[in-house]
């Protein structure tokens, strides 16, 4: 079973941490635009039991190097979230070549889109972790660090100055779904 551990942070802005990460020596991995497609069964269930199903397929942002180049696209599911001091769910994926076509297997067997959206992601790793620089349509900016357990996770933390920012514990596909019903987006796509 594989586990996902991780902190997410809102900031005003990614230049700091951006900053920061290039004074510590951390790789920047890349920079990709996502398009997420969240399942779930009609009744919501998977929703109501605290676990995802997610399609997603990335799309490399070279910055004017050439074209944009388009990624293999992966499913995941996610488990409930695990009590502890951070975030930490089941997280299971595997890669898929054509994302339509699965997503249109997944229609055929009964499960809904309930929510789409893109994302920019910006990907660094420093040490044993996995920094994100995460900028979600509409909800703001964030940090995401990703690692092998919590002492590594809040190392990481407090070398990019970030320990005295609190944990967002909601996850972006529930404060995405709030902004949908705030706003009236009953179509639930947001770009």
């Amino acid at each position: 079973m594989s586990v996902e551990t991780e902190a997410k942070l809102r900031v005003e802005s990614h230049e700091p941490v951006r900053g920061r990460l290039r004074e510590l020596g951390a790789v920047l991995i890349g920079r990709v635009r996502e398009f997420n497609r969240i399942l779930d069964r009609p009744d919501g269930s998977l929703r109501k039991q605290g676990r995802g199903l997610r399609l997603r397929t990335a799309v490399s942002e070279t910055r004017g190097h050439g074209p944009e180049r388009p990624s293999a696209a992966t499913l995941t599911f996610k488990g409930r979230v695990q009590p502890g001091p951070m975030k930490s769910r089941e997280e299971l994926e595997v890669e898929i070549s054509d994302a339509d076509v699965f997503a249109q297997l997944l229609e055929r067997l009964g499960f809904t889109t309930v929510l789409f959206y893109e994302k920019r992601r910006e990907s660094w790793r420093l040490g044993p972790c996995r920094i994100e620089l995460d900028e979600p349509p509409h909800i703001g900016l964030f940090v995401e660090i990703e690692g092998p357990d919590v002492d590594a996770i809040r190392d990481v933390q407090t070398s990019l100055g970030l320990d005295h920012i609190p944990q967002e514990p909601a996850s972006y596909v529930r404060m995405l779904l709030a902004y949908c019903e705030r706003h009236g987006i009953t179509d639930r796509v947001l770009r």
